[in-house]
């Protein structure tokens, strides 16, 4: 399993998903920014999802299931990783202008 294999480009996407989309219920049931959800218990959570979305990645991994094989429809492994990469790019965006703005951005 090379870094640049299947399962670390998977998990990074699910994991940009999952933390793009917690930082934005967060901050809107909350009102606290990125950088305040981090530092109010934010990385247990966050190591908590890590290991469980690692883990449930790489089971089917080992069991010789690609995610090629079970795309079809609207869910596709393509459409799954531009997803990723467009939260990941949206998780940054919003911490760096909430940093500028030095709040929340909603």
């Amino acid at each position: 399993m090379p870094f640049s294999g299947p399962a670390p480009k998977r998990i990074n996407d699910k994991l940009a998903i999952i933390g793009f989309v917690a930082a934005i219920v967060v901050e809107l049931s909350n009102g606290q920014d990125v950088f305040v959800q981090i530092s109010n218990g934010g990385i247990p959570w966050f190591l908590g999802t890590s290991i469980v979305l690692t883990l449930a990645s790489l089971i089917p991994l080992f069991k010789g299931i690609s995610m090629e094989s079970k795309s079809d429809g609207l869910i596709t492994s393509n459409a799954e990783m531009w997803n990723g990469r467009f939260a990941m790019l949206g998780l940054v965006t919003l911490a760096f202008t909430e940093y500028v703005k030095g709040g929340t951005l909603i």
